[in-house]
């Protein structure tokens, strides 16, 4: 900082002026630089909390693994035993053990401790990559891993001082440190008589740092400096927030708390990685493909364009995206940047059960064309997809009976591609026939591996068989999450926490089946006696005969709950029927799901929150079945974070009222809301019916405080919707009076807006 020019004339005196003098500004520079030192030492504090962490959970992650495979690793032959006898158990025994140590032991030798020594360093520089820092709040509202809060409270002090210290930051530290420079010799002065005892250069020396300390008096910063130090003062003396405090406030400005502990330690980038575990330079190729969405119909967040852009990039991929991060969005938008290329043809292959919501997919998000290449009608459907272009559907099943001479297939992709990871399966062998026939090949699952590293290596060796070859062996030691910077050119997986900050609060998801034989069956008969109830029933009237696959709606639910219970979470399971409730809970028991209720109206209401609080207290994976108008109200449900509503309700917030039962304070995941929908039936009206319905209510409630206490205002009437579902359902299928009104010439929706 330049000090004023025009420095008083008249010099300080020796003695008492310049003792007033030379204390005032070491008070002061002591203060500036407490205000820096406290703010900078909570920033070096942050760094050794991450460092220390780094080793906590490399020694965890080696802890793991017996020492006597350290020998996996070298082709050497190490004498292990030796090792092992010594009390070296696992390779976490031997971290910071130098070779020297190791090689004094009996029957170890230089050879061995040299070998030992490289082996565990390089599993250790391995596994430090592994597992990123992620902070997180648990039941009970506290900050984890151990000693977190001790790291939220630093991070809190960074965030809470660095606005209100780094402006002043230059003016401090050009203060402080001039000062300081001058101080030793200017307080020679401090006493006049020793001053004149002093040798010459002594007394110019004091007099010039007198002079120094004199010009900042002079200087208009320090009229400032007294103000702006108490105030900074009083920011420092201020006591960190507790515990809980700190927890709730994480839970609010999460993506605040990362990104200062990124710009303090670069390596913990890792935790708000939308880019998973791939090294930079591929980070950058992808980063710079282009990417043209004009074909989608919607938006892309910012992680799903990078999964777009690298499965373009990379050309044969496996997107691993944990449940509800966007998966089939992202395939989408790869077709839709090739369709702008010029290419005409895409091919989907899916477990049946997901036909219908590949189909509705493709319409909603995208200009592209779905066509069924499966079931009834499936001939004409693939004609029409070689000659009109667009995405063919078809089943595991189905795929051999779609021809391989339609003409050129931009991309091939395949959902829930672990049901391929057994290459002796017919469905994998027509897989594996179509890869090597395409360029383009995206898998797309959530659960590549079941605790089977063969399992994901059997899935990139269809895709990149070259890069299962090069694949060393000792990074099977270290676990599956090992593997995603080695195979990083084939594979990309985001979980929830690492994109946390880009997520929702509700990732919402509808899951539309097609109506399995059985059900339809019922489901016509319903409609035949107009009973609405029935017809919102019939999706489930097989299952409820002790057959899953025979019901499709039960199916994809049982695909949902494996999916959660694989990643930890819990699941409710809500419907407005006992009956399906049930059919569910009894399913789900048969096999060996930890089931909680159904929680229904014949359940006490003293006993219910008893039902809730078992379920709470159990481990992720369990589910809980619950009627929708007593779960879905008045309880907290936060220990669970996936909900599926078994068929959509009749009303606009009776879906929102039950998701809202997880998504609310101490929930510290994405809540992930599933809703089970059959096409060209009640659902599908029921739906269209209440879209209306919901915008006004939406409406409503953003701009009215007394939306709760007025929700009957905007609701839908039982009794109107059932009128105009059974009417609409009845002229469809030709059945009733209204079938004998269209041939009159009066159309349905005429009769249902009539009254």
């Amino acid at each position: 900082m330049a000090t004023d020019p025009l420095a008083p004339a008249t010099p300080v005196a020796p003695g008492r002026e310049a003792r007033a003098l030379v204390d005032r500004h070491a008070r002061m520079a002591g203060a500036a630089q407490s205000v820096l030192d406290h703010l900078d030492g909570a920033v070096v504090a942050v760094a050794a909390w991450v460092h220390d962490d780094e080793r906590r959970r490399v020694r965890e992650e080696l802890a793991r693994i017996d020492s006597a495979r350290l020998g996996e690793m070298t082709e050497r032959n190490l004498r292990l035993a030796a090792v092992q006898a010594a009390g070296y158990l696992t390779a976490a025994d031997l971290l910071d053990v130098e070779a020297r140590d190791l090689a004094a032991l009996p029957g170890v030798g230089d050879t061995t401790a040299r070998g030992v020594v490289a082996a565990v360093a390089q599993l250790a520089g391995a596994a430090a990559g592994l597992q990123p820092l992620r902070i997180g709040i648990d039941r009970a509202g506290l900050p984890t891993p151990d000693g977190a809060e001790r790291l939220l409270a630093l991070l809190h002090r960074v965030m809470r001082l660095r606005p209100l210290v780094e402006p002043h930051r230059t003016a401090l530290i050009d203060y402080a440190s001039t000062v300081a420079a001058a101080l030793p010799a200017a307080r020679r002065a401090r006493h006049a008589a020793r001053l004149w005892l002093a040798l010459p250069g002594t007394r110019r020396a004091a007099a010039a740092a007198l002079a120094s300390l004199q010009a900042w008096d002079a200087s208009p910063v320090l009229a400032d400096l007294p103000a702006t130090l108490d105030a900074l003062g009083a920011a420092v003396r201020e006591p960190d927030p507790g515990v809980l405090d700190l927890a709730a406030d994480f839970e609010r400005r999460s993506a605040e708390y990362y990104t200062t502990l990124v710009g303090i330690v670069p390596q913990a980038q890792d935790a708000l990685a939308a880019r998973g575990l791939l090294p930079q330079a591929l980070v950058d190729r992808v980063g710079a493909h282009p990417l043209d969405l004009g074909a989608m119909r919607v938006s892309l967040r910012g992680y799903q364009e990078f999964g777009a852009r690298f499965a373009l990039n990379q050309g044969r991929a496996l997107l691993g995206d944990e449940m509800g991060l966007g998966k089939t969005v992202q395939a989408l938008a790869v077709m839709a940047h090739l369709a702008a290329c010029g290419e005409r043809r895409f091919l989907v292959v899916c477990p049946a059960s997901l036909l219908a919501n590949w189909a509705r997919e493709v319409e909603h998000r995208t200009t592209l064309t779905a066509h069924r290449l499966h079931g009834e009608g499936r001939d004409a459907a693939i004609a029409a997809w070689a000659a009109e272009g667009g995405v063919g559907l078809t089943s595991f099943e189905g795929l051999p009976a779609v021809p391989t001479d339609v003409g050129e297939v931009g991309l091939v992709v395949v959902d829930e591609a672990h049901y391929v990871k057994n290459p002796r399966t017919r469905r994998a062998r027509a897989v594996g026939r179509w890869a090597r026939l395409v360029w383009r090949l995206l898998f797309l699952t959530g659960t590549p591996m079941d605790n089977r590293l063969d399992d994901f290596l059997e899935l990139v060796r269809v895709l990149q068989p070259d890069l299962v070859a090069q694949l060393p062996a000792h990074l099977g030691l270290l676990g599956p999450d090992a593997f995603r910077r080695t195979v990083a050119p084939a594979y990309l997986r985001r979980n929830q926490e690492d994109v946390l900050v880009e997520l929702p609060g509700i990732i919402a998801a509808d899951s539309w089946v097609d109506l399995t034989r059985g059900d339809d069956r019922a489901y016509r008969d319903a409609v035949a006696a107009g009973n609405l109830m029935a017809m919102r029933q019939a999706a489930w009237s097989a299952g409820a005969h002790g057959d899953p696959a025979a019901c499709a709606k039960l199916s994809r639910l049982l695909e949902i709950v494996d999916e959660a219970r694989d990643e930890g979470r819990s699941v409710v399971v809500f419907s407005y029927f006992r009956a399906v409730l049930d059919t569910v809970a009894a399913t789900l028991g048969a096999r060996g799901a930890r089931v909680h209720g159904p929680l229904t109206g014949d359940v006490p209401v003293a006993d219910r929150q008893g039902v809730v609080d078992a379920f709470g207290a159990d481990d992720g994976g369990a589910v809980l079945v619950a009627q929708i108008s007593v779960g879905g109200t008045g309880l907290n449900l936060q220990a669970a974070s996936v909900v599926v509503l078994c068929e959509p309700q009749l009303t606009p917030t009776a879906e929102e009222q039950a998701v809202a039962r997880l998504h609310r304070m101490g929930q510290v995941r994405s809540v992930h809301a599933h809703r089970l929908l059959a096409e060209d039936g009640v659902d599908e009206r029921v739906v269209q019916l209440l879209a209306g319905k919901q915008q006004v209510f939406d409406d409503y409630v953003r701009t009215s405080s007394v939306a709760a206490a007025a929700v009957a205002a905007v609701d839908v009437t039982e009794g109107s919707l059932a009128r105009d579902v059974v009417a609409w359902e009845q002229a469809r299928l030709g059945y009733g009076p209204w079938w004998v009104g269209l041939e009159d010439g009066e159309g349905v929706a005429g009769r249902a807006a009539g009254g």
